[in-house]
């Protein structure tokens, strides 16, 4: 029955803001990355990492050198977020129009021309498992995976129609040193920084 439904959908939309309040009252006093997921808070305890600002510093002058002037490679604030679906993220690199940066609150996932991550060191699976399935569902047309533990990656396109959900159909993985299409856009993937024997994960 609908109503069924409409209290299931109520009970998450109560259980999303109770998430997101939290979050708020935190207001920066813990250090580290927050993101809301369908299986709650994402806490990326990650201090500044060299190699993971670098890699996005190199990704964001890359793609802005090759794109119109008018899109950017955002790297700042605010979050992408999706209510009504109970997910909030925030992309290392978002390839968006400035003309959707208009406006206050949270981004609307539905304007960006694609997402990109530099995997963390210290929880590879948010972005290796939980974006790859959290990005189709918000409709991103293009996610983008960079490596620096194994110097590898991946480009993600063509969201699909799956029983588990949207989920992106078409995956072309890369290693540093080739040129990588994100979009419209082809980048050079020379020179980018990977973690150190002692910071790298099996």
């Amino acid at each position: 029955m609908t109503i069924a439904s409409d209290n299931a959908q109520q009970g998450a939309s109560h259980f999303y803001r109770a998430m997101r309040d939290l979050l708020e009252s935190m207001d920066d006093t813990i250090p580290g990355k927050f993101e809301i997921t369908k299986e709650g808070i994402v806490h990326d305890m990650m201090s500044p990492v060299k190699p993971h600002e670098l890699t996005v510093l190199h990704l964001r002058k890359r793609l802005e050198k090759a794109m119109p002037e008018e899109l950017v490679a955002h790297t700042g604030e605010p979050d992408v977020e999706a209510a009504p679906e109970g997910i909030m993220r925030h992309p290392d690199v978002m390839v968006i129009a400035m003309a959707d940066m208009e406006g206050d609150g949270a981004f609307d996932p539905r304007t960006l021309i694609a997402a990109i991550e530099v995997v963390s060191r210290s929880n590879p699976d948010n972005d290796w498992v939980s974006k790859m399935r959290d990005y189709p569902l918000l409709g991103i047309p293009v996610y983008v995976i960079f490596d620096p533990r194994t110097g590898e990656g991946a480009v993600l396109t063509d969201i699909h129609t799956t029983p588990e959900g949207p989920r992106y159909a078409t995956r072309k993985d890369f290693v540093y040193g080739e040129d990588v299409t994100i979009a419209d856009w082809t980048i050079s993937t020379d020179n980018l920084p990977r973690y150190g024997d002692r910071e790298t994960k099996p």
